[in-house]
């Protein structure tokens, strides 16, 4: 139905305000593909220079030869897809809940879930880090993991598509006798892939590109994930910029990947909303 639409859509001169900001936000990320493959001296050259000269692997090469590439690669496909798996369960029961279930207290903890997204994540630092010590998971991917096991959000935006659905399917499966576990199962999930294919992309992104509390939580380097890897080529005395520009492309590439693989779902939910609005 999409690409009907984009099939009928004519020509509108908002495109020629839509082209170039497209194109000037998909500039940084054209510069960090060709910066990746310039030396520390071109990269350090004033005026700066946009196109390479020459092609140079320097920043690949110091990275598969000294790095703990693979090792933070590793570490941030654990963190970002076990989260992505809690978000979508946790997320989806809360969701749930919140959108079919009348329980005491229930506008009393909606109100509260979506209060805490109003506070400044750099609040929740400290007290985070006192939690996560008492568990003992400090410097341990644990601790970067459970305080991403359920996002507020997630709860939030899976609650308003539930509430979009028509409640006749379900009390039809109801009185055939199906219990609540099963209707969430067989019928509402089924339906709710677009805005689950949208919480388990923002989660992704959420959790791979997180830096400042991994930076708090982990302290030892085989346990670092791949943001605060890449943070260790940069400090106060030298500063590898070839070799942040290459690992900034391979951070980039699964990110990429996700929004390729969810895009038609995602996409169709954010229209799906805009119709509903």
């Amino acid at each position: 139905m999409i690409a009907a639409l984009r099939r009928r859509l004519p020509f509108d001169p908002w495109h020629l305000v839509l082209a170039p900001a497209t194109a000037l936000l998909a500039a940084p990320l054209v510069w960090m593909l060709l910066a990746s493959f310039m030396n520390n001296q071109q990269l350090n050259r004033f005026p700066p220079t946009i196109i390479p000269g020459s092609l140079h692997t320097d920043g690949y090469s110091y990275l598969f030869a000294n790095a703990e590439l693979p090792t933070w690669f590793l570490n941030s496909a654990i963190v970002s897809l076990v989260c992505v798996a809690a978000n979508l369960v946790f997320c989806s029961m809360a969701g749930y809940a919140f959108a079919r279930l009348a329980f005491r207290g229930s506008r009393l903890l909606l109100a509260i879930m979506l209060g805490t997204l109003l506070i400044p994540y750099q609040l929740t630092l400290i007290p985070t880090f006192i939690i996560m010590e008492r568990l003992h998971l400090i410097d341990t991917l644990g601790a970067v993991i459970v305080p991403s096991l359920v996002l507020p959000f997630g709860v939030f935006l899976l609650r308003q598509f539930f509430l979009s659905l028509p409640r006749e399917v379900e009390e039809a499966a109801w009185i055939d006798g199906c219990s609540r576990w099963k209707i969430l199962w067989t019928i509402v999930l089924p339906l709710a892939r677009p805005a689950l294919s949208t919480v388990a992309v923002i989660t992704f992104l959420v959790t791979w590109n997180d830096v400042s509390w991994p930076a708090i939580a982990l302290s030892s380097e085989t346990r670092d994930t791949l943001p605060l890897g890449i943070a260790s080529f940069k400090s106060r005395t030298q500063t590898n910029e070839s070799a942040i520009m290459a690992a900034n492309v391979l951070a980039t590439l699964p990110v990429l990947l996700a929004f390729l693989a969810a895009q038609k779902t995602f996409v169709r939910s954010l229209a799906s909303s805009a119709v509903k609005g």
